[in-house]
């Protein structure tokens, strides 16, 4: 075959800032290609596979699919809108030749839609803009368009990056159209707009083999799949081919199985050329960003690049008197080799030894980034504790530079005051403030990341959901002032046992409780906060002395304030640094790092000591 263009395919992926409808778009276009049987129930989120992405109701890991339109296929890439998830969009862009730019017909471009379109434009993709939700009544469908063309404008490189089609859609709905007075019936102008625009993926399939692996998953029956692009060459069932990876070295495995995506599901095929996406069965040890390529003429193709962490977390093996009741996996051993499973498919994520054999460092692109990891992990049966999330330092030029991100809110202008309050003793510098003169407002700020930890729970406390908050990363910069948060101290159990209502109302009124009666406590765990800046410890397992002598007026049953419940993200938020979360399957516990009272009062003298 001389042809190096496979024109009967398509490349693309979706892009957007989370919550713009993505999945949706995607929903619909797999749908609408009739790639399901027409009794089929398919629901809504179809991509979104993962437990914690329905929960949550965001898309936390970049997958593979495939429609056919007028017998052209289409490999679509669904990624995450999230900033803290945006490795996921880095190591997938060199699958695609075009990308579809989703954007809010309501909200606009946000954050995360100037970073994918930098990515984007900066990998040569082709993109098409979808102006989505145009059916809510608020939309304002001309002045996003504006909106978009600055953008464009802004990060374009090249003359040809600013001549892109623009079409107008309701995932919900089911259709998009390419002018607004066009009829609304279905998502074919979007298809027909992805065959005119997106180019065909090029490649000789006669020359030797290369693939870019590019993601990974596993199967129990066949093992691990390798997933990427070829880009030169075609891929055979039963052939050998080389896997060459980041330390030099060169291995040869067989191609076991070979499939290509259909819908939903994975296609066995014998063979496919250059342009295709696959996946491949029978490679083991590989790596996302490793290269797969032919025996005789092994040649790498350049590994996948993601920018650096900028927030870490110390995971450490559990030590409380609790350990091993509730997981199944709690030693240094199975933490690490867990973690160490986790960079293989998660390109943004680092792990580091410290002095302590029973703790590791762990960074990645943000708090909800290493939550969900925690998350993860803690529902695989993992027992552990973490440390509260600290910003990723540089040392350049004998100074300290730490991350800044820009920080952009969409609140009511009731809580401007309160905002700005909180905000300047965080450090952040006011960039931008425009109000729509209905009560609502923008605002945008310059922020070191240190500051914004702990600020996401402030805010929906204080907007009591009336707002919205996004962050990106900006740059590092030099490490400059204290960031300056209001602290609360906290209740920390005296004794081992289980809490009784009795205990939990003294507790109550030094302060507002963690945690329930009849819940297993031991000493140096926190079971609620107080507003002092000063720990108390606390029996809470003390039950009322019973005496021979009956009161002459009777005593009223206890009535206790219901318990305060932080989520996993919340208490991250919470923690201080002589602080840690101890994590299991069913638990969520707050604990000192040193349990003793002794211990404590030791290390906070000494501490006065060396000041």
């Amino acid at each position: 075959m001389d042809n190096l263009t496979n024109t009967h395919l398509r490349n693309v992926a979706i892009i957007a800032h989370v919550d713009h409808g993505k999945t949706s778009l995607v929903d619909t276009l797999l749908k609408q290609s009739h790639t399901f049987r027409a009794n089929q129930e398919m629901g809504s989120l179809i991509m979104d596979s993962n437990p914690l992405e329905r929960e949550r109701g965001i898309t936390i890991l970049a997958k593979n699919t495939a429609v056919t339109y007028k017998g052209v296929k289409i490999n679509i890439i669904d990624t995450p809108g999230h900033a803290d998830f945006s490795g996921e969009v880095e190591r997938v862009m060199n699958m695609a030749d075009g990308c579809l730019l989703v954007v809010d017909a309501v909200d606009g471009p946000m954050p995360q839609t100037k970073y994918v379109l930098k990515h984007a434009l900066n990998q040569g993709l082709i993109p098409i803009v979808v102006i989505n939700k145009i059916d809510r009544p608020e939309a304002r469908v001309k002045e996003v368009i504006s909106l978009v063309q600055d953008l464009f404008l802004e990060l374009a490189t090249k003359p040809e990056h600013l001549d892109f089609p623009i079409l107008f859609a309701s995932a919900r709905e089911g259709y998009a159209i390419a002018d607004m007075a066009a009829p609304r019936v279905d998502m074919q102008p979007l298809f027909e707009a992805i065959l005119g625009s997106v180019p065909a993926p090029q490649g000789d399939p006669n020359a030797p083999l290369q693939m870019l692996v590019s993601a990974l998953d596993y199967d129990n029956y066949i093992g691990q799949i390798a997933i990427g692009r070829i880009f030169r060459g075609t891929m055979k069932s039963g052939v050998n081919v080389a896997l060459l990876s980041s330390d030099g070295s060169k291995t040869n495995y067989p191609v076991e199985k070979l499939f290509i995506f259909k819908g939903l599901q994975k296609v066995q095929v014998e063979e496919t050329p250059a342009g295709e996406i696959v996946a491949i069965a029978g490679v083991s040890d590989v790596t996302i960003g490793d290269t797969i390529a032919s025996i005789d003429n092994a040649e790498g193709l350049p590994r996948i690049s993601v920018e650096e962490p900028t927030v870490m977390m110390s995971f450490i093996v559990n030590n409380s008197p609790f350990m091993g009741r509730e997981g199944k996996y709690c030693t240094t051993r199975t933490l690490h080799a867990r973690l160490l499973k986790e960079l293989r498919t998660n390109v943004s994520l680092k792990v580091e030894s410290t002095d302590s054999a029973d703790e590791f460092l762990v960074k990645g692109r943000g708090e909800l980034h290493l939550a969900i990891l925690i998350e993860t992990m803690r529902r695989e049966g993992y027992e552990f504790g973490v440390s509260r999330p600290k910003p990723v330092l540089k040392e350049i030029n004998g100074r300290t530079y730490e991350p800044y991100e820009i920080l952009i809110i969409d609140t009511k202008d009731e809580y401007i005051g309160s905002l700005t309050e909180n905000l300047t003793r965080r450090l952040a510098q006011l960039l931008d403030m425009r109000s729509d003169g209905q009560g609502n407002v923008h605002i945008e700020y310059r922020i070191p990341t240190r500051g914004l930890i702990g600020f996401r729970s402030f805010f929906i406390r204080l907007t009591r959901g009336n707002g919205v908050m996004n962050s990106l990363f900006q740059e590092y910069a030099p490490m400059e002032g204290e960031v300056r948060t209001q602290s609360n101290g906290v209740l920390v159990a005296s004794e081992e046992g289980v809490a009784v209502t009795y205990g939990l109302n003294a507790a109550q009124g030094r302060g507002t409780t963690f945690i329930e009666p009849g819940t297993p406590v031991y000493e140096g765990m926190i079971i609620g906060m107080h507003p002092r800046d000063e720990d108390i410890s606390i029996n809470v397992t003390k039950e009322k002395k019973l005496t021979n002598i009956r009161s002459a007026t009777a005593d009223f049953a206890i009535r206790l304030t219901p318990a305060v419940k932080m989520s996993l993200e919340e208490s991250m938020d919470f923690i201080a640094d002589d602080e840690m979360i101890e994590v299991t399957p069913l638990s969520l516990r707050l604990r000192k790092k040193e349990l003793s009272a002794q211990a404590r009062q030791r290390l906070r003298r000494d501490a006065k000591v060396r000041v």
